[in-house]
């Protein structure tokens, strides 16, 4: 039987025939986001709990910000890890998020520390909004590769429950 003659597998079998857990990359990376999160957690909670005498509330909200974001980071890995079904890149979708969401925060906390402390706010804003562009570019990529993946899921498998056949 030559390869031309072989049956065509169906949209659904070949969805179904995706990896079932994420590829060994992935698997790494996802591992690195997990532990790096824990990691920083766990630093920035030692360096809080460690300072000497009372903080002023902007260091408090910085630490607090700081031990949020690496533990949104690590539930991020943890959740990448326990996944077992084709993601059609919605890992990226939330990473995106993330990023965006911890960069405007990181933005606005060291905006308001320049303008208490009368220093460079036009320095903090600059250097704050590339992180916020970057990070926005990252989220409007991430967003259509997830539309392009489903929009071609949706042409496969509706394709096939109408009966269309090539």
């Amino acid at each position: 039987m030559t390869r031309e003659e072989e049956p065509r597998p169906s949209a659904r079998e070949m969805l179904e025939r995706l990896e079932p857990s994420l590829s060994p990359r992935r698997r790494v990376r996802a591992v690195a986001t997990l532990l790096a999160g824990l990691a920083g957690a766990v630093f920035v909670a030692a360096l809080w709990g460690s300072e000497r005498g009372p903080l002023p509330g902007r260091t408090h909200l910085a630490f607090a910000l700081f031990t949020v974001f690496c533990l949104t980071w690590a539930t991020y890995g943890g959740w990448l890890l326990t996944r077992r079904v084709p993601l059609f890149a919605t890992d990226r979708v939330i990473a995106a998020w993330i990023g965006l969401a911890a960069s405007v925060a990181t933005t606005g906390v060291v905006a308001v520390i320049a303008v208490q402390r009368g220093t460079g706010l036009g320095l903090a804003l600059g250097v704050g909004g590339l992180f916020v562009v970057a990070a926005l570019a990252l989220a409007v990529r991430a967003h259509a590769r997830r539309a392009a993946l489903l929009a071609r899921k949706r042409e496969l498998t509706d394709g096939e429950i109408s009966g269309e056949k090539e």
